[in-house]
């Protein structure tokens, strides 16, 4: 079963199953401190638009992309707003918007499911503009390392299914976006209650540092 199949088959359980780690990242979206207001937005992954909504409700204008058509099936249902455009497509495939055209792009628990993480991260650098700002919150190194990826339970089953993932290094990701021109401006590991290791690794990066004044 590929990625897509399984987000596919996930979509309609996705909002509703007991998931830690999506309720995490979207508590941790809401505190990160984005410049959304005004702003342009391109989310790279959208899933169910649990976030999309938030990010609609504070930007301008929000371009939310999945490849999972189950998935935006249910963000469209979510999320009526003008200033909403859903579109499909695969991440790891040019952007369908303009160089330098967004002023923030958001990419959460997406990047465990990329075997080469330079290539979205630099449809992310190319769309952003030069005071432009990427986060990233993603599964964190070391949840993997003992054993955790993405799983649900499909409707009618009682086998637990795992997405097919990649593993991939705190070093991995920053040498990545370093390699396509971003610079990291901060770091996080959050952990939900009762967490031995962080559970989300989460990263500011832009083109060009700018350090408070």
């Amino acid at each position: 079963m590929g990625v897509k199949e399984a987000y596919d088959r996930w979509a309609r359980l996705y909002d509703d199953n007991d998931n830690r780690t999506r309720d995490l990242n979207r508590q941790c979206l809401r505190q990160a401190g984005l410049p959304l207001t005004g702003g342009r937005v391109f989310e790279a992954g959208c899933g169910t638009g649990l976030n999309t909504e938030y990010l609609a409700g504070h930007a301008d204008h929000v371009v939310a992309m999945d490849f999972s058509e189950g998935m935006l099936e249910r963000a469209r249902r979510r999320v009526e707003s003008s200033s909403v455009r859903f579109e499909s497509g695969d991440i790891t495939q040019a952007w369908p918007v303009e160089d330098a055209s967004c002023d923030l792009v958001v990419i959460t628990l997406v990047l465990e499911h990329i075997d080469n993480l330079g290539r979205v991260l630099a449809q992310a650098r190319r769309v952003l503009n030069g005071n432009g700002l990427l986060y990233v919150a993603e599964l964190h190194p070391y949840r993997q390392l003992i054993g955790k990826q993405a799983r649900f339970t499909p409707e009618g089953s009682e086998r637990e299914e795992l997405v097919p993932t990649w593993r991939h290094s705190i070093s991995e990701y920053v040498s990545s976006a370093m390699g396509v021109g971003l610079v990291l401006r901060g770091m996080a590991e959050p952990r939900a209650e009762g967490d031995e290791v962080p559970r989300l690794l989460q990263l500011w990066m832009s083109p060009s540092f700018k350090p408070d004044a």
